[in-house]
């Protein structure tokens, strides 16, 4: 069975403007079929928790509703607003997208992404987590299916 490096960026929002959601569903839906690229987890300690704590909702409920109910991308939304507690507002929102966008990775994960894509470490690159995440998922995949 082949696995899958998700390429939805952590940058990418869907309509309801959640920034990282996308992915958090793209990772949780290849998890559930077996198809999640060795390394990458289904629901992660960093973005993927900060989406899901920052709108009210609960790790184990998104991962037991995409994995029984297998929906499409709109239908994971629709389900994320009857969800009971769910904190949709504009401010929340706006507040976590801040903190997707503002989060700098530490100094020996930064040098890793880097090395491994053959760039310096010479202030050059933009140094945002998505960015360099970004270049780590598409490194992963030229690895496993372009070279």
């Amino acid at each position: 069975m082949s696995k899958i490096v998700p390429l939805i960026s952590s940058g990418v929002a869907g309509p309801l403007g959640v920034l990282h959601l996308p992915r958090l569903w793209l990772k949780v839906s290849l998890e559930a079929c077996g198809k999640l690229a060795d390394g990458y987890p289904g629901i992660g300690h960093g973005y993927d928790m900060m989406t899901i704590n920052a709108h009210g909702l609960k790790a184990d409920a998104v991962a037991s509703f995409i994995k029984s109910s297998r929906p499409t991308y709109a239908q994971f939304e629709a389900w994320i607003k009857s969800q009971p507690g769910v904190k949709l507002d504009k401010a929340t929102v706006y507040k976590h997208n801040a903190s997707i966008m503002g989060y700098i990775h530490d100094d020996a994960t930064r040098k890793g992404i880097l090395s491994a894509n053959g760039i310096p470490d010479d202030g050059s690159v933009n140094t945002g987590a998505v960015d360099l995440n970004n270049l780590d998922d598409w490194f992963e995949f030229h690895q496993a299916e372009l070279k």
